[in-house]
């Protein structure tokens, strides 16, 4: 425990050049006393460390003392390598610059901790985007990216869907969720969400960027992403599923949706065949098209009004493949080869 404490008290002041003694005993959670000890016991064991009195004092290192990374434990090495996700560094123009750390990093640990490091790079490798999605198009990344770390204000074209529109931002900070990138920023003293692939073009400003007085960038997604879901419009539908399709749901409905399911208990006729289960739903204008996806292996039960827009969608589909095969018939009244038995 003591020995971590030292390494991370060398850490701590390494990063921030130097430190109050009271200031080092609120980040390491340990009284006064116990920090003064702390630095007792590294300059008996050579760390050049040192104490200034005064008000513009503190414990500071020499100028240029930098520590190897030997008070690494295992699970932190091991950690270190597993969080460098390399798709979403190379996207942020960041690739090289990660794969180099990573190299610097290694050859810093000492053998045993390299060892495991080298290892879980072989055994385990971490793909942050959805199946069957290769990720967006992100061509504006990079500069938005260097914009967001410079603190510039940028000027940005956006695909609202039905529109395009120029807008001036302050960007306050990038998050990567599900595979997709997203810029949080403030326009009109406004703090807004744009996902990065829905811009068309980028230009940074020489302007500063405005950012709000206390901005927790990990506060604010958290917080918009419990406004979202609590706020997204919800529709239960009562269903049927043929039981061995019904892990096909899982396909086509997020994991929410299959954690909600309620099963309806001695509803159907075809208990042996058929599952019948309540589902909730995010976004009822898109539940039709989900729901038709399963094909005859789902049946809609309620409510009548979705149960009636999934049949007309069906028959729709149905009379735009018919007439493409009326379309695409020969000539001839001999029946398709295939057809024969």
């Amino acid at each position: 425990m003591r020995a971590s404490r030292l390494v991370a008290l060398l850490l701590l002041l390494q990063a921030r050049g130097g430190m109050t003694a009271a200031e080092l005993a609120e980040e390491l959670e340990v009284s006064v006393r116990t920090v003064h000890r702390d630095v007792e016991a590294l300059g008996a064991a050579g760390v050049p460390i040192y104490a200034e009195r005064g008000p513009h004092g503190g414990i500071r290192l020499v100028d240029g003392y930098r520590t190897r990374l030997t008070g690494m434990t295992s699970d932190e090495a091991e950690a270190l390598f597993l969080s460098g996700i390399p798709g979403p560094a190379a996207e942020l123009g960041l690739g090289t610059v990660v794969a180099g750390a990573r190299l610097k990093v290694l050859a810093a640990l000492p053998p045993e901790l390299r060892g495991r490091a080298t290892r879980l790079l072989e055994r385990f490798h971490l793909d942050a985007a959805g199946w069957f999605r290769s990720g967006e198009a992100v061509p504006h990344l990079s500069t938005i990216a260097e914009c967001v770390w410079e603190g510039r204000r940028l000027e940005i074209d956006y695909d609202r869907g039905d529109t395009i529109v120029t807008r001036t931002l302050d960007p306050l900070g990038l998050v990567l969720k599900a595979g997709t990138w997203y810029l949080i920023a403030q326009h009109d003293d406004q703090l807004r969400t744009y996902r990065i692939s829905r811009v068309m073009g980028v230009a940074g400003q020489a302007e500063k960027a405005q950012r709000p007085e206390g901005f927790d960038l990990a506060a604010y997604w958290a917080e918009s992403i419990a406004t979202y879901e609590r706020e997204a419009p919800r529709l239960e539908v009562t269903v049927r599923v043929r039981r061995d399709a019904y892990r096909r749901l899982e396909d086509v409905f997020s994991a929410a949706v299959i954690a909600s399911a309620r099963d309806v208990p001695d509803a159907d006729p075809e208990p042996d065949t058929w599952r019948r289960v309540v589902l909730t739903l995010d976004w009822p204008r898109e539940a039709a098209g989900k729901l038709l996806a399963m094909g005859t292996s789902l049946e809609v039960l309620e409510p009548p009004s979705l149960r009636a827009e999934v049949g007309a969608l069906a028959i729709a589909v149905a009379a735009r493949y018919a007439a493409s095969e009326s379309d695409a018939a020969p000539a001839t009244e001999e029946p398709f080869a295939g057809a024969r038995a």
